[in-house]
C-alpha cells in the first residue's frame, strides 16, 4: 500500500494563519509591529527567489520585511559592524542573514555575532546550546519544519529507531537534539553522514528516516524499511530525462529541470507508511518557522522590556 503524503503546504497554510492571529493580538497589546530585517552580501539569483518568498510570506501575516542589500566588496569587519548596529536598534525583532554570503566573509562568524533575542535562524551558540538542555527559544527553521511535519503523523516517536542522514548545524544536528529533548519520551537516533560506511545498514533499520544531504537519489527502495516515516529534507535540482534516459530540453535547446530530494520518491512511497514530497514538504514550512521564529523573538523581547 502506498504510503500517506504529509503536506507540508496545507500544514504551512495552518500555522501563517495561526501566526496571523498571534500578531493581530500580539500588536494590539504592545503597539509595536514585529520588524525581520535580512542581510544580503552581493549578488545570488537563488538568495534572490528565497528574499521575496521571505518577503510575501511577511506581508500575508503582518510582519514588516525590511531588506539591507550590500556591496559585494563588504568585508566581515564592515558585515560585524552592521550587524551590531541592528543588534542594538529596538526597532529590529529579527535578523536574518542571506546565504550564501561571499567566500572571504567567515558565516559562522557573523551569525555568531547576532545578539540571541533577535536570532530568528537559531544559529547563534547561545540558541544552540538551549537545544542541547532540551529547553530552546529559536532553532533552526528548517529543523523546526521538519520536527513539525513529523509530529503531524500523530505517531508517537519514544523508543522509535530513528536514522538521520546528514549532520549539519542547520537540520541534522538539530533534528537530533529535537527528537533527544525529553527525559522519558525521546527517541533513539543514529546520524549518519560522509563517513558512514554502511548506509544502507542504518537506514535499513530505521523506523523514521530523516534524508538532510543534498544528493538527489541517495536513498533508494531497497534502503528503506517497510512502514518507515520518511521526511525528506533534501533539495536538489536535476534534469528531467525522456523514455531513454536523455536529458528534455526546450526550444532554445536548454536542458529541462525539475526539483527532487535525497529519496527517490516513486521508490519511497511504496515502502513508507509516510513519506514527503518534494517541493511541497519541508520547503514550505520553513519559511513559516522563520515566521514563527521572528514572534517568539518578538514576545522575547517584549518581555525584556517589562
Amino acid at each position: 500500500m502506498a504510503a500517506k503524503i504529509i503536506d507540508g503546504k496545507s500544514l504551512a497554510a495552518k500555522f501563517k494563519e495561526d501566526t496571523k492571529k498571534e500578531i493581530e493580538q500580539l500588536k494590539e497589546r504592545y503597539k509595536v509591529v514585529p520588524v525581520l530585517t535580512a542581510i544580503q552580501v552581493g549578488e545570488n539569483p537563488a538568495s534572490r527567489v528565497y528574499v521575496k518568498s521571505q518577503k510575501k510570506s511577511c506581508e500575508e501575516v503582518g510582519i514588516n520585511y525590511q531588506l539591507h542589500e550590500l556591496p559585494e566588496a563588504t568585508s566581515d569587519e564592515e558585515l560585524l559592524r552592521f550587524v551590531e548596529k541592528l543588534n542594538t536598534d529596538d526597532k529590529v525583532t529579527g535578523i536574518i542573514l542571506e546565504m550564501p554570503l561571499p567566500q572571504k566573509i567567515n558565516a559562522r562568524l557573523v551569525q555568531m555575532a547576532i545578539t540571541p533575542t533577535k536570532d530568528v535562524e537559531g544559529m547563534n551558540p547561545s540558541n544552540m546550546g538551549m537545544l542541547v538542555y532540551g529547553n530552546p527559544r529559536l532553532a533552526p527553521c528548517t529543523a523546526l519544519a521538519a520536527m513539525e511535519l513529523l509530529k503531524s503523523t500523530g505517531v508517537d516517536i519514544k523508543g522509535k529507531e530513528v536514522t538521520v542522514v546528514g549532520h549539519s548545524e542547520i537540520v541534522g544536528k538539530p533534528i537530533t537534539l529535537f527528537l533527544l529533548s525529553s527525559v522519558l519520551e525521546s527517541a533513539t537516533p543514529t546520524v549518519c553522514h560522509i563517513a558512514t560506511r554502511d548506509l544502507a545498514s542504518h537506514t535499513r533499520n530505521a523506523e523514521i528516516l530523516i534524508v538532510a544531504v543534498g544528493k538527489a537519489g541517495l536513498i533508494k527502495g531497497d534502503m528503506i524499511k517497510d512502514g518507515a516515516i520518511i521526511i525528506d529534507v533534501g533539495i536538489n535540482r536535476v534534469p528531467v530525462l525522456d523514455e531513454k534516459g536523455n536529458p528534455v530540453v526546450d526550444s532554445e535547446g536548454k536542458r529541462t529541470m525539475k526539483i527532487v530530494g535525497d529519496v527517490v520518491f516513486e521508490e519511497g512511497v511504496e515502502k513508507a507508511s509516510y513519506i514527503t514530497p518534494v517541493p511541497g514538504g519541508v520547503g514550505p514550512l520553513t519559511v513559516v518557522m522563520l515566521l514563527r521564529n521572528t514572534v517568539t523573538a518578538y514576545k522575547w523581547q517584549m518581555e525584556k522590556k517589562k
